[in-house]
């Protein structure tokens, strides 16, 4: 079954005004506007399509964002945003592992529904060590990636993504009324927007904003770049279990609009991890990144396995 989601067609009125027309996301129908400070979508079309069949959701997508984006380049990102040819797979009735999968950098967590992707990694880390271990988080402003404020930037090969909640694209749904789907996992299940039932099992408990687990490590940082913690690495934060709404991925499970009678979800939160940072599924390969020379394009299929047929 193809989704509703074939074709976002954005463009450019007479005079400079934005004209986008409007997202079917397949439950809600949302116009689109520009916001002051920010520019309309590069993007002469902004394409996704979405394909349900043989258990799988299949996701063809250009990585153009429907919505306005920053400046691009700017002072701290040096790259233009250009169209992408992602091709990802997920199932459509994903299960949970025995284990958790750590989300690593040289991966990219999800899709939205606009076809731009969820990639909370950076380049950046102490001393210029990637073997340190002690990445810098991208949302800490302890160092300027021109990040604009849908939290997203672009890569060297001019995918833009996000690295926290697309406010572009999560201000044109319902989200204190009702659970937002804004995106899908590698492994296959919903992501939702920063707002949820207060009680997640009971959906007339009413809506808040959902709090995740993590918080800043106490004392000081054991290696690396010393001192004390402030959010500007990864590693400054750890899990506390029942601190917050939220699990060690970022996610709960209950009901939501599209899953009624309940499913895990993931939840891109105001605070960190932001985006998580594991998986309580499996991921599928084909949202691996491409090694940084040769090898497949990011959002393939496993080696010598087309994501599409």
């Amino acid at each position: 079954m193809r989704s509703s989601i074939l074709a976002i067609v954005l463009s450019v009125a007479a005079g400079g005004a934005l004209a986008h027309g409007e997202h079917d996301t397949g439950s809600h129908r949302h116009a689109h506007s520009a916001r002051g400070g920010l520019i309309p979508s590069a993007a002469a079309a902004a394409r996704i399509e979405i394909d349900e069949r043989g258990g799988y959701r299949y996701v063809r997508a250009d990585g153009r964002a429907d919505h306005a984006t920053g400046q691009f380049p700017n002072s701290g990102n040096p790259h233009a945003i250009a169209t992408q040819s992602y091709a990802f797979r997920m199932p459509l009735k994903p299960v949970r592992a025995a284990q958790r999968t750590p989300y690593v950098p040289r991966m990219i967590f999800g899709v939205a529904i606009n076809g731009v992707v969820f990639d909370p990694g950076t380049a950046e880390f102490w001393n210029n060590d990637r073997a340190s271990g002690w990445m810098i988080e991208a949302l800490s402003g302890a160092v300027p990636l021109g990040i604009d404020r849908n939290n997203a930037h672009v890569q060297p090969d001019g995918a833009y993504h996000y690295h926290g909640l697309p406010l572009g694209l999560v201000e044109r749904l319902p989200f204190r009324e009702r659970p937002a789907l804004i995106g899908w996992a590698a492994d296959g299940f919903p992501m939702y927007a920063h707002w949820g039932y207060r009680n997640a099992t009971n959906t007339a408990s009413g809506m808040v904003e959902l709090k995740s687990s993590w918080r800043l490590r106490q004392g000081t940082r054991e290696g690396g770049p010393g001192g004390r913690p402030d959010g500007t690495y990864t590693r400054d934060y750890e899990y506390v279990a029942g601190s917050g709404d939220l699990d060690e991925c970022n996610g709960r499970e209950g009901p939501t609009p599209e899953f009624p009678g309940g499913t895990y979800h993931y939840v891109v939160t105001t605070t960190f991890p932001f985006v998580p940072r594991c998986y309580v599924g499996t991921p599928d390969p084909g949202f691996m990144k491409a090694p940084p020379a040769g090898g497949r394009p990011p959002g393939g299929g496993p080696p010598g396995k087309p994501p599409f047929r």
